[in-house]
């Protein structure tokens, strides 16, 4: 698959790896920084999605997508785990549950652009929604290996658990252009829709206004 994301903000919280643990398969190992698990909360809207050599399809190329996720590790390679990915097309959002095996889900999606800070609203259900307004803060860096932004963003394959069998899907883009940004958060219930309590901190934020993505077949790791 080929796709573009746009106006993406990772919003990053610590876990400790004891609370983490229940709630990842247990053929996963999870990935810490520092001796802490990290969940993100990661809103971004889509654009140029099709399969590789393929013209995009009229409905179904370009919409909201919303992800909650941590950080694990398998046979060495470091990956990407998702709670959940909610999107604003019912049928992408179909198509990937079935395809990738993703704990895809539909939801009611908004997204506006004012003056550069983006306006994002998602509700899946009463239990399942987020209503936030973010921007960049600072100028675009390639974050150097060792940094806790470099090892948060620069991961290049996702894992899902069928019954007893791993498997990844390889995933290749060029280096994040992250920007330091800034969040205000209304609602923000998608963490503890997946059972994961955010602590009561300020989250660690970045901002990627566009990033080009090949994503490849799953394969059993």
């Amino acid at each position: 698959m080929q796709q573009i994301w746009n106006d993406l903000l990772f919003a990053h919280w610590p876990i400790a790896p004891e609370i983490m643990r229940p709630l990842v398969p247990s053929s996963l190992p999870l990935d810490t920084f520092d001796g802490q698990c990290w969940v993100a909360v990661t809103p971004f809207h889509m654009t140029g999605v099709r399969a590789r050599w393929t013209p995009p399809l009229p409905g179904l190329s370009a919409f909201p997508e919303l992800n909650v996720r941590t950080y694990v590790t398998h046979g060495g390679k470091g990956g990407v785990y998702f709670f959940s990915l909610d999107a604003g097309s019912r049928v992408a959002a179909w198509a990937a549950r079935s395809t990738y095996h993703l704990p895809y889900f539909h939801a009611r999606m908004q997204v506006a652009d004012h003056n550069g800070s983006i306006q994002y609203r998602s509700i899946r259900n009463h239990d399942a929604e987020l209503s936030a307004e973010y921007r960049p803060i600072g100028s675009v860096q390639i974050r150097e290996s060792g940094t806790i932004e470099h090892w948060l963003t620069e991961r290049y394959c996702l894992y899902t658990v069928v019954g007893d069998s791993v498997y990844r899907a390889e995933i290749h883009h060029h280096p994040w252009p992250l920007q330091d940004a800034a969040a205000e958060f209304s609602a923000n219930t998608m963490a503890r829709a997946a059972g994961i309590e955010l602590p009561a901190i300020q989250p660690l934020l970045h901002f990627a206004k566009r990033l080009e993505v090949l994503i490849w077949p799953r394969k059993k790791a």
